[in-house]
């Protein structure tokens, strides 16, 4: 271990739903006495995966599940992973918050964590004394503490209240604060969950050129949990892609990005059918990438297909099949469509697909409403709420404006210097 930062080995995290222990005293006795005499945790038998989307038979749930890497020093390791798949609770015991229900950990160096607001402060202190406070936790003496003190207030510019009570502050002033103390007190290993999304993004811009300076210049371990893809890919070396409790996929951060995306593919639909088609009827409607496989998730600079099949009897009638896009405000981006009448002559089971741009669409989730319809006249069939694909965030020039409202679309206008 030697080069090795962290090592974690069958680390595994058993929680019951809804109670504090098991919630008897005969189940925690017996926990106890199998652990004495060196056996498996009846409960642990029990334990079901931790899928919050399934309804499941136990109350004892994996909330990590016999998870293993190891990170060298000075890397950076990205954990990336949908709502509800370990992340948090793998920090926690990585930071001694919490303990693990198996495994073991070895960490070689000190930790400093970012977990939640206001981490590891005393609300009734002031921010000074927190200061020296979290630097007394690390170890370091009040000498070391003092001669970093100016760096730690000038970066969280929260100079003007350093001696208010940290009460009194607001969540990003919180954020700012924790952060410069986490960074600048020089701890060999530094654990930031989400919480920097708290922050406004010219302090993220400066939080993210911290860490990539904390990692490559003085060599220290980070460990970084977030869903803004652009900062992972930026900043990390590795990934670590976590699903329901376990560990999916660990390797260079851009294969493990490909892998969230297609991970991703199974929390929305992508294809529509229709059971019981009219006469004249919208039959199927498809959501692929360029290659022809069916996804819900896409790069910002890939295309987006939509691919339609459709059912004709009646060549007369003038339909039309279009589509709107919304996006999670429901905020109707655009809207594109085909007139049917000029270009099928005879009845029959026709396909169309409709390619949405690269490079248009900034990251943000959205819906595609379609319809086939006579204009002004009838509608046929209307796709609602059926559909939902992502733009994900993976590197674009607009991950650096995370928590800012820019828009639906993103136009390359033709610039120049007059």
């Amino acid at each position: 271990m030697s080069n090795v930062a962290i090592k974690v080995e069958d680390l595994s995290k058993l929680y019951r739903l809804g109670e504090i222990g098991t919630g008897t005293l005969s189940h925690d006795l017996n926990r106890a006495w199998a652990r004495l005499r060196g056996k498996e945790d009846p409960s642990a038998i029990i334990g079901e995966a931790n899928d919050r989307t399934a309804k499941g038979s136990s109350d004892f749930v994996w909330s990590l599940k016999d998870i293993n890497f190891e990170v060298k020093q000075g890397e950076v390791l990205g954990i990336i992973g949908r709502n509800g798949a370990g992340k948090s609770t793998l920090l926690k015991i990585l930071s001694k918050v919490t303990a693990p229900t198996t495994g073991r950990v070895k960490v070689r160096g000190r930790i400093a964590s970012l977990l939640e607001v206001g981490t590891g402060f005393h609300p009734e202190l002031t921010g000074r004394e927190n200061i020296f406070l979290n630097g007394a936790i690390l170890g370091m003496t009040k000498d070391e503490i003092r001669s970093k003190f100016d760096e730690i207030v000038d970066f969280s510019g929260v100079e003007r209240y350093i001696d208010t009570p940290v009460k009194r502050y607001s969540s990003g002033m919180y954020v700012r604060l924790a952060f410069a103390v986490a960074a600048f007190l020089e701890p060999e290993i530094l654990i930031v969950d989400e919480v920097l999304a708290v922050g406004d993004a010219e302090f993220q811009k400066k939080c993210l050129g911290r860490m990539k300076d904390v990692s490559v210049n003085d060599g220290r371990t980070v460990l970084f949990v977030s869903h803004n893809m652009g900062a992972v890919t930026a900043l990390c070396d590795k990934a670590l892609v976590m699903s329901n409790g376990l560990v999916a996929f660990d390797g260079a951060v851009n294969k493990g990005m490909d892998y969230y995306l297609k991970l991703g593919n199974n929390a929305a639909s992508s294809k529509y059918i229709n059971e019981n088609p009219k006469e004249n009827d919208l039959l199927s409607v498809d959501l692929l990438n360029t290659v022809g496989e069916s996804s819900t998730s896409f790069y910002f600079s890939e295309e987006v297909v939509l691919k339609f099949k459709i059912v004709i009897r009646d060549t007369e009638k003038n339909f039309t099949l279009g589509f709107h896009i919304k996006d999670q405000t429901e905020r109707k981006v655009f809207t594109s469509e085909i007139n049917i009448k000029s270009i099928v002559s005879e009845p029959g089971v026709y396909a169309f697909q409709s390619i949405i741009p690269a490079n248009v669409l900034t990251p943000n989730s959205y819906a595609p409403t379609v319809a086939l319809h006579i204009p002004n006249v009838e509608i046929i069939t209307i796709i609602e709420d059926k559909l939902m694909f992502e733009i994900e965030e993976t590197g674009t020039e607009l991950f650096q404006y995370a928590g800012t409202d820019y828009g639906c679309v993103f136009i390359n206008c033709e610039w120049s210097k007059v």
